[in-house]
């Protein structure tokens, strides 16, 4: 399953915003954080992003990509939250496009079958590889709205259950019903806020440290919970452990 999240390119001075999941009927456009932190970035090559990465000089050209992070499961009111990353664009040189292409067709399996990997080391193939370098960075979600320095961003570890959490949310949300509801026995000393009411309770998001559980409310205002694990998991096994160390918590 692909991710929900989406990122668009912000250019001042162009007007032309470029979306990275509705760059054309051809082939999806990618993006992946290099081991520096930078973001590359995979655009058409005659996108107003590639034109003006282009013409830089001196890393002028200013960008900011907003990611949108959208719940892969049907629910009302599905943005989880935004993110922003600023910082500057410049085209990836060419003694450093077949690591970054290369990087770039791991992260992404359907560019690899595509061969957008090779298209890219060996000099475009209609596309354009760019880098954004980060400036500045903030996220704004459940938790509120907080700054996230370029050097935390370059050394945050990505979410290892993030390639797989669009098919366990639907996995959970179509076969696990019973106990997503079973859940709310562990809501504090106010259980009866969900569990005496009717709707299904949806996971709608879930990461290495815990499940996060959409629940209908008595005057059908559904509200959030937040489920944490003992100990973050490191892979599907850790996790499969880790929900029935939950379930049985619930069902005690």
């Amino acid at each position: 399953m692909e991710s929900k999240a989406t990122a668009s390119l912000t250019i001042p001075g162009v007007r032309a915003v470029e979306s990275m999941d509705d760059l054309g009927a051809h082939t999806p456009a990618a993006r992946a954080v290099s081991p520096d932190g930078d973001v590359l970035l995979l655009v058409p090559g005659g996108s107003a992003a590639a034109r003006a990465a282009a013409y830089a000089q001196d890393d002028e050209v200013t960008c900011v990509m907003e990611i949108t992070d959208v719940a892969p499961v049907a629910v009302a009111h599905r943005i989880r939250g935004r993110a922003w990353v600023g910082g500057w664009l410049t085209p990836v040189r060419d003694r450093e496009r077949a690591a970054a292409a290369a990087l770039l067709a791991r992260r992404h399996p359907l560019g690899e079958l595509l061969g957008i990997g090779e298209a890219l080391a060996e000099g475009g193939g209609g596309w354009a590889l760019l880098r954004l370098e980060v400036g500045e960075a903030c996220v704004d979600d459940l938790w509120g709205a907080d700054a996230v320095e370029p050097e935390d961003f370059a050394t945050a570890a990505p979410d290892p259950l993030a390639p797989h959490e669009a098919e366990l949310l639907q996995h959970l949300h179509a076969a696990h019903d019973d106990q997503m509801r079973g859940l709310c026995s562990l809501l504090g000393d106010h259980p009866d806020r969900a569990c005496g009411t009717r709707g299904r309770a949806i996971p709608v998001a879930l990461d290495r440290f815990g499940l996060r559980v959409r629940f209908p409310d008595a005057p059908g205002n559904p509200f959030d919970a937040r489920f944490d694990f003992p100990e973050p998991v490191r892979n599907i096994s850790e996790l499969r452990r880790a929900m029935h160390t939950l379930f049985d918590a619930a069902a005690d």
